[in-house]
């Protein structure tokens, strides 16, 4: 982030050679860099904010070095600073920076520490510590001092080489030592005051880095009961953060990971209405913290800023309206955002869509009407309501216009429909879906829904909308809300998701089909099923055929539910027993050995993957540390490998006799096979874990092996368009 964004980041104001700095910094003109701080240094008024920016970017530049010679040069600067909070700010800044330990900057530098620090018994010690005793050598000596005086246990800091946040545990000002428990670390370590100074910066008990270490229990349930607050902590604490930025620092760490989309999604419309708040208009762009509120002048100033049309004019009003209720209570606001509203119905490129909009959001929102005209009356005269009802991007605009229809026109029944069947917002569909079902033009709402059940391709997300109605049963006096309906709506179901798969403008409700078909272990299809004919089933099975979507697992899944309503259409016991994907038959070696495998990366591996990590981290830079990369990487390697054998080994099964047939080829088979051209080949088919194809081990889940599973001896298989029959079946675990 350069100089410039950093300030307007902040809030701050920017002066005219700021730009300059910046550029000689980036150039490295130390020369011209000087002559210019030099007249900054002749400036009548000190922006404290500006300096302060102003110096902790040359601290972390080139510029240090050389800037730390000619640091005196901005003492009558700092001289006329009068806030005491921002003039220790500066003169602690400029100690850090300064190399040349003059006794005039000695003498400050003792003086600041007198004042902040009079009562301290062990004043002459730490100035001993901080090299201001000697004055030989006292560079950094106020923030130093800071630090030793705040160190004590229980209190907090943060480390700046990559540990993150800590707690002392213990100090000894004997062994100039402090004991720290990290955050990014395991285990205790141990700095002496020298290592401290150059790597610690001292944490208030109130600062969100120490709360979210010390207590991210409290600051969870805080952030869940006021959430608002706590995103100011945090970036009145930490600077401006985007969207993906502060879930890095809450997620997990304050809140769930499984709760925190939730969570999130009502804190941004939280924080949007919030005036202390800057919220950014694209997503990639940070949260700022404002210097003061915004006034409600304000906040509507900045809502209706850059507006290009009538649309985005009435779409912003809306907006500001909604997330801002209280404004409406101020008068003076009421009046100018309803008087730019009005002024708006005199612009001569105004269309009757827009105009109705106006006068529905002046009647709703601020009771007033124009006189001599209303919605009331635009409504009347509108030929093609569908249309302008649907060119209203406001939803509750539009849902306030269907309201007028149905009030004020006669043929309000055959606009709804029409509006149902081409508008795509669920709550405006849902809203004229009850008004027509509870009116006696039901019968003419039926006669609609039977065209779209037998023409399911004129509207596809309505048909969809419909039949998610249907099945879950939200109203049992819907049309075709009996089983049988449901049943021709399903099969219509299946027929439009053949017809979108190939229609890419459709990719997302393809999507949407299938996610209402296998959710919840294929829920809606168990509902449907139960109790149908078997020529249903048929049915549906030949329409799920023509589904490319459904994978082979689902098909599989989908199979065995028709024939559990239906057991005429099982296929042999040996395909239904030994071809279910939630088991893993393994020999009991097999199962040993993955057992080990557990222990090993558990016990082992692991264990040395955590030193290494460790020992990476005490490197320092960790992001141009290879070794730290290195070590990371594979411990994420390990722990998926730990994770998918645990998962595995919990749906494990041993093969035993019983599990092993004798007459047909199943797991546990021992099978002599016969290719075309007469060359015999013995096979053993067991599960993944002990398949070898190297000695003619095959899984059962390969596609050769589920070839030749159910045959009989004597019996042919075939296979890539080859043809085998098998010779001899026998067990693997013998007679």
């Amino acid at each position: 982030m350069n100089f410039l964004t950093l300030l307007t980041n902040k809030g701050l104001s920017t002066m005219g050679y700021l730009e300059e700095f910046q550029a000689l910094i980036n150039h490295r003109n130390f020369a011209k860099f000087l002559q210019l701080w030099e007249e900054y240094c002749t400036c009548d008024i000190v922006e404290v904010e500006e300096l302060d920016y102003l110096l902790k970017l040359i601290k972390t530049s080139d510029f240090a070095a050389p800037f730390g010679k000619v640091v005196e040069t901005a003492l009558p600067l700092w001289e006329k600073i009068e806030e005491p909070v921002g003039k220790y700010q500066i003169i602690k800044l400029l100690i850090d920076l300064q190399t040349t330990h003059t006794p005039r900057l000695a003498e400050i530098a003792l003086e600041q520490i007198n004042q902040r620090y009079q009562n301290d018994p062990l004043l002459n010690e730490r100035l001993k510590l901080v090299g201001l005793r000697t004055k030989e050598n006292f560079q950094s000596a106020l923030s130093n001092y800071d630090l030793i005086a705040h160190m004590a246990k229980g209190k907090f800091v943060f480390h700046t080489g990559g540990w993150g946040t800590g707690e002392i545990v213990d100090i000894s000002a004997l062994r100039e030592q402090v004991t720290i428990e990290f955050e990014n670390v395991t285990g205790r370590k141990y700095l002496t005051y020298a290592n401290a100074f150059k790597t610690l910066i001292p944490l208030e008990d109130n600062k969100f880095l120490a709360r979210r270490f010390s207590n991210p229990d409290k600051l969870e349930q805080e952030a869940k009961e006021n959430a608002v607050e706590v995103i100011k902590l945090l970036l009145r604490d930490l600077g401006p953060k985007n969207a993906a930025e502060i879930k890095e620092e809450l997620c997990e760490l304050v809140i769930p990971e499984n709760e925190w989309a939730k969570w999130w999604q009502a804190t941004r419309n939280k924080i949007k209405k919030d005036p202390l708040i800057e919220s950014p208009s694209q997503l990639k762009e940070p949260f700022r913290l404002r210097k003061a509120e915004l006034t409600a002048d304000e906040r509507m100033a900045k809502a209706l800023q850059n507006i290009s049309s009538i649309n985005e004019f009435i779409q912003s009003s809306y907006n500001f309206v909604r997330d801002l209720p209280n404004a409406r209570k101020n008068q003076e606001t009421k009046n100018t955002l309803k008087d730019k509203l009005l002024n708006l119905l005199s612009d001569p490129t105004i269309t009757p869509e827009q105009e109705l909009q106006i006068y529905v959001f002046l009647e709703s929102m601020f009771a007033h009407q124009v006189e001599g005209k209303t919605a009331e009356s635009l409504i009347k005269i509108f030929k093609d309501v569908p249309q302008v009802i649907n060119s209203i991007e406001i939803q509750a605009l539009r849902k306030r216009v269907l309201g007028l229809v149905k009030d004020f026109r006669p043929d309000w029944p055959e606009i709804f429909l029409q509006v149902l069947f081409s508008n795509q917002q669920s709550p405006i569909r849902d809203y004229i879906l009850k008004e027509l079902n509870q009116s006696e033009n039901k019968g003419l709402l039926k006669e609609k829904i039977s065209h779209m059940l037998n023409h399911p391709f004129e509207s596809p997300e309505t048909f969809v909308w419909y039949f998610q109605k249907l099945a879950n049963k939200e109203d049992t006096t819907l049309p075709f809300h009996d089983k049988e309906g449901l049943n021709q709506f399903f099969e219509a179901f299946l027929v439009l998701l053949s017809h979108l798969e190939s229609k890419v403008e459709y990719r997302d409700l393809v999507k949407k089909i299938y996610n209402m078909i296998i959710n919840k272990r294929y829920a809606l299809v168990r509902f449907i099923l139960e109790g149908t004919s078997l020529e249903f089933i048929k049915e549906f099975l030949l329409l799920v055929s023509k589904c490319q979507t459904f994978t082979d697992h689902d098909n599989k899944i989908l199979r065995s539910l028709a024939e559990v309503v239906h057991p005429t259409l099982a296929e042999a016991k040996h395909k239904k027993k030994h071809g279910e994907d939630n088991i893993i038959w393994t020999t009991e070696e097999g199962y040993m050995r993955t057992q080990e495998r557990i222990r090993q990366i558990g016990t082992v591996e692991m264990v040395e993957n955590a030193r290494e990590v460790e020992a990476a981290r005490a490197l320092g830079d960790l992001r141009e540390n290879s070794e730290y990369k290195f070590a990371v990487e594979r411990r994420a390697r390990l722990q998926g490998e730990l994770k998918v054998l645990s998962d595995q080994l919990k749906l494990a099964r041993i093969i035993t006799k019983d599990d092993i047939l004798q007459s047909e080829v199943g797991i546990g088979s021992v099978v002599e096979v016969v290719d075309s051209a007469g060359n015999q080949t013995v096979y053993k088919i067991l599960g993944p874990w002990d398949a070898n194809p190297e000695e003619h081990i095959l899984s059962f889940q390969s596609k050769y092996a589920q070839a030749m599973l159910g045959c009989k001896e004597g019996e042919a298989f075939k296979f890539r368009d080859e043809n085998y029959s098998i010779a001899k079946i026998s067990s693997f675990l013998g007679d």
